[in-house]
């Protein structure tokens, strides 16, 4: 005997419920294979083959990429790749902790305003989108350089030796990397915040409760949705930035989105670049990892 159930007003089959289903989400799940389940597939599977003399990929099966990764090349162990890697989880993590702790009480701040105010602070968050990455690099070099107000209050107070930027260094890396990101943060956690029931708050401080308890226990509760998707959608571009880190670092502060384009294009060793991909889509995952299980602790603290 068919069962029969009611979908939206509508009697129909569970065949015919699961057939809809299959069919709505069938799209997005062919996107999602074609263009990141077999493009990664193809990655991984390049980065066990050799590359040839000319630059060519020789289908013949080998560990040496990911041995060379860990520093393991035709001389002595090197560990020049593993600081790269570290490096870049350390850019992450702390251009990660940087916007959020910047986007979360600028979200609040916005979300306490009036409509029209809010309109037009939106706006100027999303303002650097409208300029290409290229660009907003260029503009921080030349705010950096020598020649600029910035530069010269670090010269004057003894930071900066005369006649030297703020530029390449750290620093401007990490104020590119951070005004890049930044709108990612603020804009989730500014959806959760608006749509803030604060009728939980004002019983927790009725109930006496400290600001530290009435923050851990009625706001970042109803805060960690737009929190967890600001650390996923800030972690990931930040440990693959390679534009920022090599025009802002000089080409000396090297990350491993540097390491994979150069790999890509000038070096032409795609089964090495390939494996530096793999290394950082697994770094990636664990970071992601990290931070799920600290905003778990957060949240039950």
């Amino acid at each position: 005997m068919t069962r029969l159930t009611v979908w939206y007003g509508q009697l129909t089959t569970q065949r015919r419920l699961r057939a809809k289903g299959a069919l709505l989400a069938g799209g997005a799940a062919l996107w999602l294979v074609a263009f990141l389940l077999l493009p990664a597939l193809a990655m991984a599977a390049i980065s066990f083959m050799r590359r040839g003399p000319y630059g060519e990929i020789q289908w013949r099966l080998t560990l040496e990429n990911y041995h060379r990764l860990l520093g393991y090349g035709l001389m002595e162990w090197s560990a020049d790749y593993l600081l790269i890697l570290g490096r870049s989880l350390f850019v992450a993590f702390v251009t990660t902790a940087l916007c959020v702790v910047l986007a979360y009480p600028l979200a609040f701040y916005i979300a306490s305003r009036a409509r029209r105010t809010r309109a037009l602070l939106l706006g100027l968050v999303m303002v650097p989108f409208c300029t290409n990455l290229v660009i907003r690099a260029y503009g921080w070099m030349l705010l950096l350089s020598h020649e600029m107000l910035p530069a010269r209050l670090a010269q004057a107070a003894g930071l900066l030796p005369a006649g030297t930027g703020l530029y390449p260094s750290a620093l401007a890396v990490f104020l590119g990397m951070v005004t890049s990101d930044l709108p990612f943060a603020v804009l989730p956690i500014y959806t959760n915040v608006e749509r803030l029931d604060w009728s939980l708050v004002e019983a927790a401080r009725d109930l006496y409760a400290p600001r530290r308890r009435v923050f851990l226990h009625a706001i970042l509760p109803q805060t960690l949705p737009g929190l967890a998707a600001a650390l996923i959608l800030t972690f990931i571009p930040a440990m693959g930035a390679f534009v920022v880190p090599d025009l802002l670092g000089g080409a000396k502060y090297m990350l491993v989105g540097n390491l994979i384009q150069q790999q890509f294009g000038a070096s032409r060793d795609w089964p090495f670049g390939a494996a530096v991909s793999v290394a950082l889509l697994v770094l990636t995952l664990a970071g992601l990892f990290l931070l799920r299980r600290r905003g778990k602790g957060v949240a039950v603290q």
